[in-house]
């Protein structure tokens, strides 16, 4: 079997390339191309030559590989993370639908297991195409609104509405066209359209249902409707929910009642960020048993006490395995640890954890004991407003002199074991200034702390660093900003930036250091989610 193949110079397929486009309009990657029918005037006579069929269809070496593995080859093109405005995005996913049968049909998988939608627009065109072609809507996994948002399209948000393509009823019907949906995330900009039957379908008659994620949605219609569907009777409300990943993160209106009727139902929870919430203790010690939580953000609320958080921690079967805890607060309107509270808590905190967070808790010089041992696991520390010297944040990475005239080694110097911490935020520490920093009783930027990355600083220090540029490139350290943060970061060498020195399973997808959302799905971090992960 043989086949003509059109042999010719470059400069005319380029020309050739562009005849295509004006004839089929503005090149997709999908449409229909005609063909060679170029002009002779314009192309000339194109050689013939016959090259033998090398493989048969569905015999090329590329579709005889085990799906999953072509799965995985294909995954490498999609993108997660859209472009911005109506540009197109998965270019080369959609070129891949025109190779041959076995890649169309591998590729179609691919496209429809994570749908992403920035725009209302995008979401209109997928519920039209699955309402044509139901099987495609079997095949979805995932339902992404995290970059959902009318700003840039030239359109207001009363404008948006009025468009009609997003509203409850559509979302409804999205749901009942995607049955085997395991990951489904919203947040504020679509609030207004979860009502009640939304809910009630999510919570109800999604079997596979794992990750749930309400982001900063707290509207009073959202509320309502939570509340309405978690605390009216209904025979299709089952007592045991099937919601592993849960996030609740900013959802600072919903009521205290409705997470106390929420949580209790949740057994196999292994996520859950309460961030800024009204959780109450009793809400907290109502999570199941059988829940195995690890990574749990109890941040900035403030409706919980931390004798009872601490009971918690240190007893409840659910917290036995904390990969991530954040218990941050803002002292500047109450105080969630006290010396106390520290004092039982740290002793009692799983090898297993990550990252830490007790911003605003009362830590003091006392304490450097208790923090030391988790600097051998951990790999970010968070101890923002904490009383400590430059001295003592020293002893974190370092060990302490022998303390008599004798001479020789410490104890603790015998059986030093080096620090894992890779990030450390010591923001609103009074010991930790710029000057501070760059004097010689800070070993913070010297190599002494390798590996640390990363110092998350407050705004008058990193004012001050922003201005240093020739000793910043001295020392090797970079200062970096975003939203309401600012990071002094260690420059990488040649080799580690071969190497994605940040990520980390335990992230879900997340490069950087320091994040203070949960993530309740694989997947690079945009959007919204990543304004409340690393911004704010």
């Amino acid at each position: 079997m043989r086949r003509t193949v059109l042999r010719q110079e470059p400069h005319l397929a380029a020309a050739a390339v562009g005849v295509a486009e004006l004839e089929n309009g503005k090149g997709t990657g999908v449409s229909e191309l005609p063909g060679w029918d170029w002009k002779p005037s314009l192309l000339g006579e194109a050689s013939r030559l016959e090259l033998p069929k090398a493989h048969g269809p569905g015999e090329a070496p590329l579709e005889r590989l085990p799906t999953e593995v072509l799965d995985n080859i294909l995954g490498q093109l999609a993108v997660d993370v859209p472009p911005v405005g109506f540009t197109p995005r998965n270019t080369d996913l959609i070129s891949c639908l025109l190779t041959s049968r076995t890649i169309h049909a591998a590729t179609i998988t691919i496209l429809y297991n994570h749908i992403t939608i920035p725009h209302s627009r995008i979401f209109s065109k997928f519920l039209s195409h699955v309402s044509d072609y139901p099987t495609l809507g079997t095949i979805v996994r995932r339902l992404d609104f995290s970059h959902f948002t009318s700003v840039g399209l030239g359109r207001t948000k009363q404008l948006n509405n009025e468009c009609q393509n997003l509203t409850s009823k559509t979302l409804l019907k999205c749901l009942e066209l995607t049955p085997l949906v395991q990951e489904i995330l919203l947040q504020e900009n679509v609030d207004n359209d979860v009502d009640e039957s939304v809910l009630r379908k999510v919570f109800c008659s999604l079997p596979k249902l794992q990750a749930l994620d309400f982001c900063a949605s707290s509207s009073t219609p959202f509320v309502n409707a939570f509340s309405a569907a978690l605390n009216t009777p209904t025979p299709c409300m089952s007592p045991m929910l099937r919601i592993k990943r849960l996030s609740l993160h900013e959802c600072f209106t919903l009521r205290s009642s409705t997470i106390e009727s929420l949580l209790p139902r949740l057994h196999h929870l292994t996520h859950l960020d309460v961030c800024h919430t009204r959780i109450t203790d009793k809400a907290l010690s109502s999570i199941p048993k059988t829940a195995r939580l690890s990574h749990l953000n109890l941040g900035r609320c403030s409706q919980i006490t931390g004798e009872n958080v601490v009971d918690f921690l240190t007893t409840h079967p659910a917290a036995s395995s904390l990969v991530y805890l954040n218990l941050c607060c803002d002292v500047s309107r109450y105080r969630l640890l006290w010396e106390a509270d520290v004092d039982r808590l740290l002793p009692s905190l799983p090898s297993s954890l990550r990252s830490l967070n007790i911003s605003g808790a009362k830590v003091c010089a006392s304490h450097r004991p208790l923090l030391l041992p988790l600097t051998k696991h951990l790999e970010e520390l968070s101890i923002g407003s904490a009383d400590l010297s430059i001295h003592d944040i020293n002893a974190l990475f370092v060990p302490l002199p022998p303390t008599n005239d004798e001479g020789g080694l410490s104890s603790e110097e015998l059986n030093w074991t080096p620090s894992t911490l890779r990030y450390l935020d010591v923001t609103s520490i009074p010991s930790v200034t710029q000057a501070c920093l760059f004097s010689s009783s800070c070993i913070l930027l010297n190599s002494a702390t390798s590996p640390l990355e990363v110092l998350e600083l407050g705004d008058k220090a990193i004012s001050g660093l922003r201005e240093c540029k020739n000793t910043n490139k001295l020392l090797g350290w970079v200062v970096k900003e975003l939203g309401r943060r600012g990071w002094y970061v260690r420059e990488s060498t040649q080799e580690e930036q071969m190497v994605a020195r940040g990520k980390r399973d335990w992230k879900m997808g997340a490069m950087w250091w320091g994040m203070r959302k949960v993530p309740v799905a694989y997947g690079e971090v945009g959007g919204l989610y990543g304004h409340y992960m690393f911004k704010k």
